[in-house]
C-alpha cells in the first residue's frame, strides 16, 4: 500500500485482542472459594445428619449410658404345703408292708395319709419304676411336684375323670426307699424359694 497507508518498520499490527491475564485469574480463585464453600457445607450437613461425630456422641445422654443386669425375685409358686395334701398309698409290688411302712414315713413327714393297702390290678405288679404318683388334673403342678420331693424319679401322671384332690402313691418293683429326709427338705424348699429373674436397666 502507498501513501499515508505505507507500512513503515519491522513491526505489524496485531490481528487479535490480546489476552486478559488479570481476568482469567479472577475466575480461577472464584471457583476455589466455590467449591471450599460447597465442600464446607457438605460436612456441616453431614455432622448435621450424623449428630455431631464423636462430640455428638459424647454430649448425648445415651451414647455412654451403661446396661446393667440386676436380679430381681420371682414371687415363690403357689404351692400346697405337705400337711394340705391327703395322699393314699399302694402297694404294686409281691413284697408286703411296704404301703404301711412307706405312708407312716409320709405322715413322719408331714403328710396327710388316707387309705393304705395294694395297688389296683391295673397296677399291681405292672409299675417297673420305683413308683409312680397319680392325681387329678389340678394336681399337675401344685400337689404331685410337692410329693415328688419325696420320690425324686417316680412317674408321675394324672386322670383327668378323677375327682377330689388326692394322690396317690403307688409303690413300683424299683422302690427301695423315699428320698433320703435332708435331700427331699432341700428339693422342697428350692421347689418354693423365690427365683431371681434378670431385668436390664441404663444408667448415665
Amino acid at each position: 500500500m502507498g501513501g499515508q497507508y505505507r507500512i513503515t518498520g519491522d513491526k505489524y499490527p496485531r490481528m487479535r485482542r490480546p489476552r486478559r491475564r488479570g481476568r482469567l485469574v479472577v475466575v480461577v480463585i472464584a471457583c476455589g472459594a466455590g467449591l471450599g464453600v460447597i465442600g464446607w457445607g457438605t460436612i456441616q450437613l453431614v455432622d448435621v445428619f450424623t449428630g455431631g461425630g464423636k462430640k455428638a456422641s459424647a454430649a448425648g445422654p445415651k451414647a455412654d449410658c451403661a446396661t446393667k443386669v440386676t436380679a430381681s425375685p420371682r414371687a415363690a409358686k403357689a404351692l400346697p404345703e405337705p400337711r394340705q395334701i391327703t395322699v393314699n398309698v399302694f402297694n404294686a409290688t409281691p413284697r408286703s408292708g411296704l404301703a404301711k411302712k412307706t405312708a407312716d414315713e409320709l405322715k413322719k413327714r408331714g403328710f396327710k395319709i388316707g387309705e393304705v393297702g395294694n395297688a389296683a390290678k391295673e397296677y399291681d405288679k405292672k409299675i417297673a419304676g420305683i413308683g409312680m404318683l397319680l392325681g387329678p388334673a389340678s394336681s399337675l403342678n401344685t400337689s404331685l411336684p410337692v410329693l415328688g420331693t419325696q420320690l425324686g424319679t417316680a412317674e408321675r401322671r394324672t386322670d383327668a375323670a378323677r375327682k377330689g384332690t388326692d394322690v396317690d402313691l403307688i409303690i413300683g418293683t424299683g422302690f427301695k426307699s423315699l428320698t433320703a429326709k435332708a435331700a427331699a427338705d432341700r428339693a422342697l424348699a428350692e421347689l418354693t424359694a423365690p427365683r431371681p429373674t434378670s431385668a436390664s436397666a441404663k444408667s448415665c
